[in-house]
């Protein structure tokens, strides 16, 4: 409702003063009194509005997340199409495989105020974390940055390699010591660049397989093999127990690939690993022929290995809501986020639960064939 000034009617000159009623002229000293409490009152209540003002705006040690927007792996970004794909046959395909995001505002991004934390956490579709839980201490922008655009980059030469897999496309795969912390069991016996050969004997090309050989040893000393320099070398190695109880050489391992084509992706202002599974589905529409989506809107997140296993992400919740807000009816989600997916799916999106590449591939075909898509594995609260 509007209240307009002006709703009592002005004297009218001609009227003359009202019966039985004096007019009287306030003496100074009266007025000096109701002028200063008033004084008082206003300088009072404009110091409190201040106060309360500055409080909402002063910056509070949390992390807001909120959905971001989606990109179609299938479509372009700024002109490009986000996959491209030379030295091999390609089918550009119709539909939606769309990645999610979440905007991060806090931490080394910039300050949260109270008034943006109190907002962010009335609303359904956002979340606000301690600080610590998100970003670690002391981490500036463009650390964060920088960090974030190797996992991107990681996840992308993943997909490459899962979709290949999934497809049963030849092509090389190593793996390579990328460090050593001070301190590891292999400190002073492996050294930075060897590419792994084997692990008592089993070709060590997949960090599972490490893992595997690892346990079934259960601590023993473990004979590795690595190409250095062009030559075999042979270590003996005494593996050491990770806080997790996981049996580990101690090293810090990268996957080198040898692709039998060249696959670009093309993504602005991205980063993170979470992209991985919808990158390796597009990889595997794009050089299918056909539609994987049958025109389906289908989004989705998750990390992805180059053996296909589909990882847990951050910002679940805020990533449904960005997929349903971009037209999604369909949401792909790792197996490892359900506890976070129970309770939090929007309205007019069935979202299913994945736990690898083969999976999400065939929900999606499934989805494109018209049929039923009620019995797809979907998370349920423990």
């Amino acid at each position: 409702m509007t209240i307009t000034q002006g709703e009592q009617p002005a004297g009218d000159p001609a009227a003359g003063r009202p019966p039985g009623r004096r007019a009287r002229l306030a003496g100074p000293r009266s007025a000096g009194k109701r002028d200063k409490r008033s004084s008082a009152m206003l300088v009072s209540g404009l110091l409190a509005l201040g106060l309360g003002v500055t409080a909402l705006t002063l910056p509070v040690p949390y992390v807001v997340e909120s959905p971001g927007p989606t990109f179609n792996t299938l479509g372009k970004d700024n002109g490009k199409p986000v996959i491209s794909v030379t030295g091999r046959e390609a089918f550009p395909a119709e539909g939606n495989l769309d990645l999610t995001t979440v905007y991060v505002d806090g931490g080394p991004n910039g300050p949260v105020t109270v008034f943006e934390a109190f907002t962010a956490w009335l609303s359904g579709a956002k979340a606000v974390y301690p600080e610590e839980l998100v970003f670690p201490t002391g981490v500036t922008k463009e650390q964060s940055q920088q960090e974030s655009a190797v996992a991107m980059t990681t996840s992308q030469e993943n997909a490459v390699a899962s979709a290949l897999k999934e497809l049963g496309i030849a092509f090389e795969q190593k793996m390579q010591v990328a460090g050593i912390p001070e301190g590891s069991a292999s400190a002073g016996k492996l050294q930075e660049n060897d590419v792994l050969v084997s692990v008592n004997g089993k070709p060590a090309t997949a960090l599972s397989v490490v893992q595997a050989e690892l346990a079934a040893g259960n601590g023993a000393p473990v004979d590795v093999v690595v190409e250095r320099d062009g030559k075999n070398v042979t270590a003996s190695i005494t593996p050491s127990k990770n806080p997790a109880g996981r049996f580990i050489l101690g090293v810090l391992l990268q996957y080198k690939f040898n692709f039998p084509f060249d696959v670009k992706i093309s993504l602005e202002k991205v980063g993170g690993p979470s992209a991985g599974m919808m990158f390796a589905l597009g990889i595997v529409d794009t050089v299918t022929p056909g539609d994987l989506t049958g025109g389906e809107h289908v989004a989705g997140t998750g990390t992805i290995t180059p053996d296909g296993a589909v990882g847990p992400i951050g910002g679940i919740s805020q990533k449904m809501h960005g997929a349903r807000a971009g037209g999604a009816t369909l949401f792909l989600a790792p197996a490892a986020n359900c506890d976070e997916v129970v309770g939090n799916i929007p309205d007019g999106l069935q979202v299913v639960r994945v736990e690898n590449l083969a999976e999400a591939r065939k929900a999606v075909e499934l989805a494109a064939s018209g049929a039923d898509t009620s019995g797809l594995p979907v998370c349920s609260s423990n």
